[in-house]
């Protein structure tokens, strides 16, 4: 099994939050907040993503899906399930779902481009626990669009107000590290609620449109044939890879349900597939701020110490975050 939560979570904060929800309270009151946590499902969410990735193009098992498919935790406590496809124009499509006996239910589901289309990488984070619940959506710019205005342009200046309507029904969700922002677009939802049908519903009309509208920006893609551009794509998603393979909170609660020698090959070999296949350079090649004396990599959220406490960006899409006003110390 592996679970990828958003890229700037506090590890400790996913573990605490499964072992406390069955603690304090009255018997009534924890019982009512399983309940409420069990109704959540995230099955319509998959079903969804696959009849209407269906509808816009061919899609087949990918190879992945012999290796990574159902497993049970140590524990013999949680389920996960596995799947995995590619389509002509996409690298993979991966999802992963999580369900414990205690509440947890977790959705990780993203789709990579091949190299030779320059797209979005489409990305839900789903974590619910108890009466918690904390998602990231986003459709992941390839290349930095704090960086590229020509990127944000091309593929985000359209979704603005899509990703305003859904920053007002899902508010911000508190701090955000400045190295995890630049692979975030200026529509990326990131919020944190308590367990609500409301909510819920909510969540599920947002991954709708989100999808929808990146299965729109696959449809109209075209193939590059520039090798520099393909070049410059491959090593953009090998990039991403490398960071979330690496600084994915998730690999902690990962390790406790799993162990580390599996919990290590579904991080690196399904979540993150392509660290190995799509280039050769290191984390510390692309990060090396993150170097330690020693040679080895820090552990450290975030090496610059800055977070974003409010959303950082205007309702046209431009990027504030320079302002002090949005930025605050980590720590």
């Amino acid at each position: 099994m592996s679970l990828s939560f958003p890229l700037y979570l506090n590890p400790s904060f996913c573990s605490s939050s499964i072992r406390k929800s069955g603690e304090g309270g009255s018997s009534s009151s924890r019982a009512g907040s399983m309940k409420e946590a069990s109704a959540v499902s995230y099955k319509k969410f998959i079903d969804f993503a696959l009849e209407e990735t269906k509808v816009h193009t061919h899609l087949a098992p990918s190879p992945l899906q012999k290796k990574f498919n159902s497993l049970t935790s140590m524990d013999g406590r949680t389920e996960l399930q596995m799947l995995s496809f590619e389509a002509p124009k996409v690298r993979l499509l991966r999802c992963l779902s999580i369900e414990g006996n205690d509440g947890m239910e977790v959705l990780d589901f993203a789709v990579f481009p091949k190299p030779e289309f320059d797209l979005p990488i489409f990305c839900a984070n789903f974590f619910t626990a108890a009466s918690t619940n904390i998602v990231v959506l986003d459709l992941n710019p390839l290349h930095a669009v704090t960086d590229r205005d020509d990127y944000k342009e091309k593929y985000y200046r359209h979704l603005i107000p899509l990703g305003l309507k859904y920053a007002e029904l899902l508010p911000w969700g508190g701090k955000i590290t400045s190295e995890s922002l630049r692979f975030f677009s200026p529509i990326v939802v990131w919020t944190k609620f308590s367990s609500s049908q409301n909510y819920y519903d909510v969540l599920f009309s947002a991954f709708k449109d989100y999808y929808k509208a990146w299965l729109e920006l696959m449809e109209q893609a075209t193939e590059e044939i520039d090798t520099s551009e393909i070049v410059s794509n491959r090593e953009a998603q090998h990039r991403y890879l490398m960071w979330r393979a690496e600084k994915d909170p998730g690999h902690r609660l990962l390790r406790r349900l799993v162990g580390e020698a599996l919990a290590e090959e579904i991080l690196r070999s399904f979540l993150f597939n392509g660290v190995q296949e799509l280039g050769s350079k290191t984390f510390l090649d692309y990060f090396p701020e993150y170097r330690s004396d020693n040679g080895t990599i820090n552990e450290k959220r975030s090496m610059i110490g800055k977070s974003f406490e409010n959303r950082p960006w205007d309702t046209e899409g431009n990027f504030l975050g320079n302002s002090l006003r949005w930025i605050m110390a980590v720590n």
